[in-house]
């Protein structure tokens, strides 16, 4: 038998064992799995696949909420995935120590270092916590608000020189380059200076691959475990991201070469808490500075550059927050941390408004029950048994569009936090998770409110703004008669790569009075 006669036997035997194994398998998953009574399309039934294409094309957010829309409250998403959008799943799957972290997000994991966003074990997670947790306590944020400050300068300095000729400023870049630059300062004490020059800009984009990336492994595992990883990842900039890394190790050295409390940044203060008993050595410290930057600089940027784009395109809110800012503080030296900013509720109901139209967090994040945990009876999750080897999670943009808890959950409408009576604020709040909640919830959610509160207040301390004429004026928004869930014009639109990427808005600024000539428009102190 020559070598074509072999291929052609190996073929044919392959093709005779793989066919019927297939059908079998995908039989017993439409019609034999614990699942099956639950709806959802088809081929999400049989396959990963059809979330992972939704993932690679970052839309999987507006698929999750058009098939909830479709097929109910509880949907299956994969073979062994149920997606929830209540309030009582919230609680029942993120507020639940029985609960840990899907195995999907072991697939992220970097040189077999877990961090704090990928850590399954629930034991690693709590001291990665307790650890990390020094950095952005209200003590440590108090040390370093005066950095945060100095960026927030830098930024609005950066307004002022783009109105002197009303040149439209796209938000979404302008609130990325200062999310990144206020994270290298936490964590490494490190001047990446995105905002003023060019050099580290492309960190932006290596963050982006990196996100891209582990959205598609979490989705669709198949990528990961069959070697496809890489093909991703150039699809995704596998050359930014490699830069990105590459200067993630010089900062880490950098910061080991100085004294432990040179700079008011992580190492500085957590290195008092590494290598004990029960903390996290050293060497571990590169897996929780690389989560800092999507958990610190993309999470908020989301928030701000969406805040910016309702704010443009609701005079009624726009002209409220201004007045609420402008009559608050006397000064702009006053706008920082303190009882006038925390007496600011409008402010915080515009914060939580924009939050819950643009989760930055908008897909669905899984978990599964602890293995010991099965002995402690049924996991249940808003009265469904759910078996187990199941993965479940609520779709974050879908329950916060949930008319059940937010009335007209397409418009914005920041009094629904203030007017609504204590039942309808407790059923808002049960459902509101944008940072999520319970011992697996954002460690970093009061940096996030209180970045965005300054960035937000200061600029109307200062400036006016409007959108951009023309076309220029409509980036960001959805277009009108799209069928996809991108069809809302007034409606700031994600694109889902577990955090999120937006484009816009573009706004042109005015400087409100001589208020501007306190600004300093600071030279970049990159070396």
């Amino acid at each position: 038998m020559n070598a074509t006669d072999i291929a052609y036997s190996t073929a044919k035997y392959t093709i005779l064992i793989a066919v019927p194994y297939f059908l079998l398998l995908l039989s017993y998953r439409v019609f034999f799995h614990p699942l099956r009574k639950y709806p959802g399309p088809l081929i999400a039934k049989v396959s990963d696949a059809y979330a992972g294409y939704y993932a690679i094309s970052k839309r999987l957010h507006l698929t999750t909420y058009l098939d909830i829309e479709r097929y109910g409250p509880v949907l299956r998403h994969g073979p062994n995935r149920l997606v929830f959008s209540t309030a009582q799943a919230v609680q029942d799957i993120y507020n639940n120590e029985r609960v840990t972290k899907g195995n999907v997000y072991g697939l992220t994991v970097r040189s077999g270092k877990p961090s704090i966003f990928n850590a399954i074990d629930k034991r690693k997670h709590r001291n990665k916590r307790r650890v990390v947790g020094q950095a952005i306590n209200d003590k440590a944020m108090r040390a370093f608000e005066p950095t945060m400050m100095d960026q927030i300068d830098v930024f609005l300095g950066q307004l002022l020189k783009s109105s002197h000729n009303s040149s439209p400023i796209d938000i979404s870049d302008r609130s990325k380059r200062l999310g990144m630059d206020i994270v290298g300062q936490l964590a490494f004490g490190y001047a990446l200076d995105t905002q003023t020059v060019p050099t580290n800009q492309f960190m932006i984009d290596g963050l982006k691959a990196g996100q891209y990336r582990n959205n598609c492994f979490m989705q669709f595992p198949f990528l990961k475990k069959s070697g496809l990883d890489y093909l991703v990842l150039l699809f995704a900039g596998a050359s930014q991201r490699m830069k990105y890394l590459q200067l993630f190790q010089r900062m880490i050295s950098n910061r080991l070469t100085q004294d432990k409390h040179a700079k008011n940044d992580l190492y500085s203060f957590v290195v008092d808490h590494l290598d004990d008993t029960d903390g996290v050595p050293l060497s571990d410290l590169w897996s929780e500075a690389l989560f800092f930057f999507p958990a610190g600089g993309d999470t908020t940027a989301t928030a701000i550059s969406a805040l910016f784009f309702y704010l443009s395109r609701n005079p009624n809110v726009y002209n409220k927050l201004a007045d609420e800012i402008r009559t608050t503080f006397g000064s702009a030296a006053e706008i920082r941390t303190s009882p006038q900013l925390s007496s600011c509720q409008y402010l915080r109901a515009c914060i939580d408004e924009a939050l819950r139209m643009t989760p930055p967090v908008s897909g669905t994040p899984w978990r599964e029950l602890y293995d010991e945990e099965w002995k402690n009876g049924p996991f249940i999750v808003d009265g469904h048994v759910v078996p187990r080897g199941t993965q479940v999670g609520v779709s974050m943009y879908a329950v916060h569009h949930n008319e059940k808890y937010f009335p007209e959950p397409f418009v914005f409408r920041p009094e629904r936090w203030l007017d609504a009576d204590e039942a309808t604020l407790s059923r808002m709040n049960a459902a509101f998770s944008p940072f999520s909640i319970g011992g697996r919830g954002c460690a970093g959610k009061a940096m996030a409110y209180l970045e965005s509160s300054l960035v937000i207040a200061k600029t109307l301390w200062y400036f006016d703004f409007e959108k951009a004429p023309g076309k220029l004026g409509e980036v960001g928004g959805g277009v009108l008669g799209k069928t996809d869930g991108r069809g809302r014009p007034e409606e700031f639109q994600l694109w889902d790569c577990f955090g999120s990427l937006h484009d816009g808005p573009n706004l042109i600024f005015h400087p409100r009075g001589d208020f501007c000539s306190e600004i300093n428009i600071k030279a970049p102190t990159n070396p």
